[in-house]
């Protein structure tokens, strides 16, 4: 066959060209290309390692103000509902002070309003005795035709009434 016969005479050759690429791609690819690929991910992960650890050191110093805060957060509450309390006492004292106060003046007004009832249910009782006494006076005369006195009339109808 002339492809295998041809092959002797043509593999040295091809062998050498064989060597000769892969030790120029070698070079280029193995010599010049990696050791930059190389170092740019050496500093990438530098630069990984090091955002890494400022984020940690960040996050720790807001774990410290975080809990500095709650501190000053749970005294700015405990004192707050402290002064919320004193405000809730002196209020309710206040109210206690002027329900007294206001009680007092309604006692007062109750007591004076009480005694002018009274008075006006005296007058009205008087006024009554006097109404009964001229009319029965008035009716006595009418159907008897006898005069009754003024102060008679007023104790019969006294009688009546109070009995």
């Amino acid at each position: 066959m002339p492809q295998i016969e041809q092959l002797d005479a043509t593999f040295a050759s091809q062998l050498f060209w064989l060597v000769l690429v892969f030790g120029l791609v070698y070079l280029v690819v193995g010599r010049g290309m990696v050791p930059k690929v190389q170092d740019t991910i050496d500093r990438r992960d530098a630069q990984v390692k090091a955002d890494l650890s400022a984020a940690e050191t960040a996050r720790a110093e807001a774990d410290r103000v975080e809990e500095r805060w709650r501190a000053e957060e749970n005294v700015a509450r405990e004192t707050a509902q402290k002064k919320l309390a004193e405000a809730r006492s002196t209020a309710a004292g206040n109210t206690e002070a002027t329900l007294a106060e206001a009680g007092k003046g309604i006692d007062a007004r109750l007591e004076a309003a009480e005694a002018e009832l009274a008075e006006a249910s005296k007058a009205a009782a008087a006024q009554v005795e006097t109404i009964a006494a001229e009319a029965a006076s008035d009716i006595v005369q009418r159907l008897s035709g006898v005069s009754v006195d003024d102060a008679q009339a007023r104790a019969a109808v006294k009688a009546v009434l109070h009995d």
